[in-house]
C-alpha cells in the first residue's frame, strides 16, 4: 500500500469564471457525476492507499473546503502551506512529514484535479510503479500519447528495466506541433502527467543532493510538524524555501543520474485543463452539446439550459438563471452570479488571458 499525497493548489485560470482563486476547479463536480475532482481523486486511490495514509497539501484558503468535502480524512493529514512555494516544497513537505511518521514508506503524488476513466487500469499501473519504487527508483507514471499534444511536457523513455518499467532518459519541455508529432511517431515518449511514486527515503536523499537548502528546511519543518512548535518553525522557515518545481529541482537531475523510471499509463487520463476539454470528456447529447453540472431543471421545474439548433456547445450554468442558446456552434457559455464568459471552443486556452487582464486591473473576480 502507498501513502498517497494530493497536492491541491492553483486556481485553474483556464476554467474561469467557474474556477476562482478561492474556489478552484478541484472543488467543483467536473467528473460527470456529483463527485468533485478531489473527491474522485481520493476515491480512485482507495484501492492502493488507506484514508489514514492519504494526505492533501493545500493552501490556507482551500483547507476548509477540502475538509468539508473529505470529512473522513484525518485533520492531521491536511498539510497546510502558509503560502505557495511551487510543487517541490509542497511534495517535499509531504515526503518529509511521512518520513517522520513512517521512514520506510512508499508515497505517490497525484494531482487533485485530473480525470481518469479506467480506475481499475489506473490501479494496475500504480502497482507496477510501486514495484519500481521499492527497487529504489524515482518512478513517474507517464501517459501513453493519443495524439501530438503541445500543452504537455514529455518523458523520453530509454531501456526496459523490468516488465513495463522503462528508464527515463530526459524530461522534455512542451514542444512545437512538429516536434510533438515526431515524439508520438517514435513511440519513445510519454506525456508527463506529474504523477510520481517513490520511497520517501530515496526522494529525500536525492532532494538533499540537488537542493540542500530546500531539503534541510523541509526536514526542520517536518521534525516540528506534530509538535507544539509547528507554527513557529513553519513561519520562520517556509518563506525562505526556494520556489521551484519538483521536475526542475529533483527529477531532471535524477534522470540524468539514471535514477528515474516510468510505467506507461493507458487509463483514460485527462488534466481537465479548459472548457474545450470538458466538452470532449463529459457526456454529450446527440448534437455534441455538454451541460456541466446538475442542470436538468431548477427547483421550479423550469429548464436551466435551453439549447435550440446548437451543436458542440459547452454550457456551465452556475447562476440559477436560464441560459438559452440559439444557432450556436462550438461555443462555450459559462454563467456565474458575477461573471459570464462566452468564447469559441477553439479559444478555450486563451481564457487565461482574460484572467491576466483582470489581475492587472486589480479586479477581485478572479
Amino acid at each position: 500500500m502507498l501513502h498517497a499525497v494530493i497536492p491541491a493548489g492553483g486556481s485553474g485560470t483556464r476554467l474561469w469564471p467557474l474556477s476562482r482563486a478561492t474556489n478552484p476547479k478541484f472543488l467543483h463536480p467536473l467528473t460527470g457525476t456529483a463527485e468533485t475532482l478531489i473527491q474522485a481523486t481520493v476515491a480512485r486511490l482507495a484501492p492502493v492507499a488507506a484514508l489514514g495514509d492519504t494526505y492533501v497539501v493545500t493552501g490556507v484558503a482551500h483547507a476548509p473546503g477540502i475538509a468539508r468535502q473529505l470529512p473522513d480524512l484525518p485533520d492531521s493529514n491536511i498539510l497546510i502551506e502558509p503560502s505557495p512555494r511551487d510543487s517541490c516544497a509542497a511534495i517535499g513537505l509531504a515526503a518529509a512529514v511521512i518520513a517522520q511518521r513512517d521512514p520506510e514508506a512508499v508515497m505517490g503524488s497525484f494531482a487533485a484535479d485530473h480525470l481518469v476513466r479506467d480506475g481499475a487500469r489506473f490501479v494496475e499501473v500504480l502497482r507496477d510503479a510501486e514495484a519500481g519504487a521499492r527497487r529504489g527508483l524515482l518512478m513517474t507514471v507517464g501517459i501513453t500519447p493519443t495524439h501530438p499534444e503541445t500543452g504537455y511536457g514529455y518523458l523520453q523513455c530509454g531501456k526496459t528495466v523490468d516488465g513495463p518499467i522503462r528508464t527515463v532518459d530526459e524530461f522534455k519541455e512542451k514542444p512545437s506541433l512538429d516536434v510533438a508529432t515526431e515524439y508520438v511517431r517514435s513511440g519513445r515518449y510519454l506525456w508527463n502527467a506529474s504523477m510520481f511514486v517513490w520511497r520517501v527515503d530515496v526522494f529525500l536523499k536525492e532532494l538533499r543532493r540537488q537542493q540542500p537548502e530546500l531539503h534541510d528546511g523541509l526536514i526542520r519543518i517536518a521534525a516540528a510538524w506534530d509538535t507544539a512548535d509547528r507554527d513557529r518553525v513553519l513561519g520562520e522557515i517556509w518563506p525562505t524555501l526556494p520556489k521551484i518545481s519538483v521536475d526542475y529541482a529533483v527529477m531532471e537531475g535524477a534522470a540524468a543520474a539514471g535514477l528515474v523510471a516510468t510505467v506507461p499509463g493507458d487509463f483514460g487520463w485527462n488534466d481537465v485543463g479548459d472548457f474545450h476539454t470538458l466538452g470532449d470528456v463529459l457526456p454529450a447529447d446527440d448534437a455534441g452539446n455538454v451541460i456541466v453540472g446538475d442542470s436538468a431543471t431548477l427547483d421550479g421545474g423550469k429548464p436551466e439550459v435551453l439549447l435550440h439548433d446548437s451543436a458542440g456547445t459547452v454550457v456551465v450554468p452556475q447562476s440559477g438563471r436560464l441560459v438559452a442558446a440559439l444557432g450556436m456552434r462550438d461555443v462555450i457559455v459559462v454563467d456565474t452570479p458575477d461573471a459570464v464568459l462566452v468564447c469559441p471552443r477553439d479559444r478555450a486556452q486563451d481564457v487565461k488571458k482574460l484572467v491576466d487582464e483582470l489581475k492587472e486591473r486589480g479586479d477581485s473576480r478572479i
